[in-house]
């Protein structure tokens, strides 16, 4: 009985020490792998968006686009009333036209003055004729010049689509009175898609450009492929704002506990799995892969 208590008791510790020290070693590698590795939370989806705006100001007559809608570079986004710049291109041609025949005429006075005896006009007024058509001509082409302006309002209060992408934000409606440069719509750029990741300061060393990268998104069983693209070479400091007079004011509380900064790191998308709509904003988790020229540089180290 005595070796029957002794062994049950040696394999109940035994069993005990076994699991503790499991335990142990798979929470320093989790710890590990939290630590020391190249991976974050913290990663966001974002796109390059154009901001939409009007180069001419008047009322819409035609909004042409949805909101959410996909377009196609070149395609109409919506219409300022164009009537205003008929008539501007109208009066711009009538003036071009008067100044192209006051120009003609000056032409032909200067001829005709040219042409005539020393003892009929005199030299005096030969020059004068010269430089008045000199005048007319410049005057012609300043109304020639306002002619293509006007042509070129005319055009642009058609407000069309400068790259392929998503109508997004449509905040826009028929009657809406818009000023030169007014943004009341945004346009996700198609195929701009990329990650910014936010790693933790002392993980930095862990990451170069080039190195593979896996995104998971929230909640779905989508991992997106990509590689570092870039890593941002500076933050706001939240401590070092300026005052007035331009001198650094200075933050005298101290926190003792010390978080560390965040950096982005930009990760070009290179694969995007089939039945995953991607939008800006969504979050997902990032890990970097590194290179194994990179691991070994780092164990000779």
């Amino acid at each position: 009985m005595n070796k029957n208590n002794k062994l049950s008791k040696f394999l109940r510790f035994a069993i005990t020490f076994s699991v503790l020290s499991l335990a142990v070693f798979l929470g320093l590698m989790l710890w590990d792998n939290y630590m020391n590795s190249a991976w974050t939370r913290d990663g966001r989806v974002r796109a390059d968006v154009v901001m939409i705006a009007p180069d001419v100001g008047g009322l819409v007559s035609r909004v042409a686009v949805v909101d959410n809608q996909f377009v196609k570079k070149g395609e109409l986004l919506y219409q300022i009333d164009e009537e205003r710049f008929l008539h501007a291109l109208h009066e711009a041609k009538a003036i071009a036209q008067t100044r192209k025949a006051e120009y003609e005429m000056k032409k032909h006075q200067s001829a005709r003055r040219n042409g005539a005896d020393d003892e009929v006009v005199s030299a005096e007024s030969r020059d004068n004729a010269h430089f008045d058509t000199q005048m007319a001509h410049a005057r012609y082409e300043e109304a020639l010049t306002q002619v293509e302006t006007a042509k070129l309002d005319l055009e642009r209060s058609s407000v069309r689509a400068p790259t392929d992408g998503w109508v997004s934000n449509l905040l826009l409606r028929r009657g809406d009175y818009l000023d030169a440069g007014e943004k009341h719509m945004a346009l996700i750029t198609g195929g701009s898609f990329w990650v910014y990741g936010y790693f933790e300061e002392h993980k930095l060393s862990l990451i170069h450009i080039g190195d593979k990268a896996e995104m998971k998104m929230l909640g779905t069983k989508y991992i997106l492929k990509g590689h570092v693209e870039s890593i941002a070479r500076g933050i706001s400091d939240r401590d070092n704002v300026t005052d007035g007079r331009l001198l650094a004011n200075v933050n005298p509380i101290f926190t003792w506990v010390r978080l560390a900064q965040r950096i982005p790191v930009r990760i070009r998308i290179d694969e995007v799995p089939q039945g995953l709509t991607l939008s800006a904003g969504m979050t997902c988790s990032v890990t970097i892969i590194p290179n194994k020229s990179d691991q070994r540089s780092a164990h000779k180290q």
